[in-house]
């Protein structure tokens, strides 16, 4: 099994590169070309290191260091707790959001998001968080039904402002 660790500030670069892979992946078609708006990524960057900086926050990334590629990272799982209202079914209101699965594609097909989900899911139980919601893409969807992800019937809405 690769080894899992948790991020840390450091990786905060990494961990965007690693986005921007799954990012395209995610908007990919026939027709899409791939974004060369990086005006993203110093903002992301930044909160990632602040945030990664509290070991007691509510955001952890876990990755797995490239072999043979000091600084480099082969995959990484993201993701954040949210405190709302008690509901039925989730009396706490507390849920996990992941939002941040990618594999370098030179590394796939070796269990690495696998074990980082893992470790992320740990994570969530260390914290008494039991929801955990996520958007799949078709190709991430075998490994979240396999880790006991099921799909809801609530759509997603959104508003740009």
């Amino acid at each position: 099994m690769p080894l899992v660790r948790r991020a840390v500030p450091g990786d905060a670069e990494e961990l965007v590169r690693l986005r921007e892979i799954m990012l395209a992946s995610m908007n990919r078609s026939a027709a899409d070309t791939p974004s060369t708006d990086a005006s993203w990524q110093p903002t992301t960057i930044a909160v990632l290191r602040s945030r990664l900086a509290d070991p007691g926050g509510e955001l952890a990334a876990f990755v797995i260091d490239a072999p043979a590629e000091a600084g480099r990272l082969a995959a990484c799982a993201t993701g954040a707790i949210h405190r709302g209202l008690g509901a039925p079914g989730n009396p706490s209101g507390t849920s996990g959001h992941v939002f941040n699965v990618c594999t370098d594609p030179e590394y796939r097909r070796k269990g690495y998001s696998r074990a980082c989900m893992e470790a992320l899911l740990g994570w969530y139980r260390e914290r008494g968080v039991r929801r955990i919601d996520l958007h799949a893409t078709d190709q991430g969807e075998p490994l979240y039904t396999s880790l006991g992800f099921t799909r809801t019937p609530s759509p997603a809405m959104r508003l740009t402002l």
